[in-house]
């Protein structure tokens, strides 16, 4: 069988060297969430590309064997438009079509493209229902998660990824619709996660959220759920407006689910408000808008909800930012 590159704690992330693809791990997302600020309303976005590796049984020389897997997700939050709008990409690496590079970031599935030129960003995202073509420019140094980028997803110390984040980007760029292109600009969160071994057998997917904080500060926390509903794991980090890093421990680190919404499509029940307690820091999260519902089953095979969200801070705006809810549908499978 193919074997994986073990996570394991002490390894040091280089940038740029791990901007690019690790193909000898098994699964590997680079993931920016965002809101814009468009002509008439805010808007929230998502661009995901994928990177998985195949478990084979045997060394297959063909070319068409299918040894890395690039899929793709995008979506825009229109609350005007009352429900999520998406569109999802996936092919096997190879002939030029799909890929992703090591060294640098290039992920590309045939026109659909993230990727850098010198420290910015560049996607390219032309979807059937809207097109993308945004800038991403750092204003923060990466953001390392975890202990130094190892980052523990369970009680098991092969359950972890290699994950650094960049908050705070600035976005500028534009917005296609029905033929329509209009600037846009705003702000963003960069994930780079890279593993093998994700999820322990007794957890059935995350809640996570990415906060732009007003005034610089920026958090991430998750939790990974049991089959119970539970907290089976938890993490996540705070920095705060000066720069100073707190890094939580599972015990740190509390999601109490609010109000639900129930899909009409799916009939899949997620909590789409939430109280996160990261340490002394409690936020409310709230959503855009309820329906923010992704069908991958085309490309991932899952249905999960990711959304654009509001911070509050009793009571009063403390940031944006978005919460994504896997293993509600069923299972989540990675």
């Amino acid at each position: 069988m193919t074997p994986f590159a073990p996570v394991v704690p002490g390894y040091k992330i280089r940038f740029p060297h791990d901007e690019g693809s690790h193909p000898e791990f098994r699964i590997e997302w680079w993931y920016i969430t965002g809101w814009l600020d468009a002509a008439t309303r805010p808007l929230g976005f998502q661009i995901t590309f994928f990177r998985a590796r195949p478990e084979l049984k045997h060394d297959n020389p063909s070319a068409f064997t299918p040894r890395q897997i690039m899929i793709a997700h995008a979506a825009l939050s229109d609350p005007a438009h009352g429900r999520l709008i998406h569109a999802q990409r996936a092919a096997r690496e190879g002939f030029g079509l799909a890929g992703a590079d090591q060294g640098r970031t290039r992920v590309w599935i045939d026109e659909w493209r993230l990727e850098q030129r010198n420290r910015t960003y560049h996607a390219r995202i032309p979807a059937s229902e809207f097109q993308l073509e945004l800038a991403f420019e750092p204003r923060q140094p990466p953001l390392l998660q975890g202990e130094n980028g190892w980052s523990r997803k369970g009680p098991a110390p092969d359950s972890a990824s290699y994950y650094y984040s960049l908050p705070h980007l600035g976005v500028s760029g534009t917005l296609t619709r029905d033929g329509r292109p209009q600037a846009v600009a705003g702000s963003a969160w960069l994930d780079h996660e890279w593993s093998s071994q994700y999820m322990e057998k007794d957890a059935i997917g995350w809640d996570w959220i990415g906060i732009n904080l007003d005034g610089g500060a920026a958090l991430m926390a998750f939790r990974m759920r049991d089959r119970q509903g539970g907290s089976f794991w938890a993490g996540g980090a705070l920095r705060r407006i000066d720069g100073s890093l707190r890094v939580f421990a599972p015990a740190d680190i509390r999601f109490t689910p609010g109000r639900e919404w129930r899909s009409a499509r799916t009939g899949t029940v997620y909590p789409v408000s939430w109280v996160v307690k990261a340490g002394e820091l409690e936020l409310t999260i709230e959503p855009l808008f309820d329906d923010q519902e992704h069908d991958t089953r085309a490309s991932s095979g899952t249905i999960y909800w990711e959304g654009a969200v509001r911070a509050l801070r009793g009571g009063k705006p403390a940031g944006l930012g978005y919460l994504e809810l896997t293993g509600y549908w069923r299972r989540l499978e990675l």
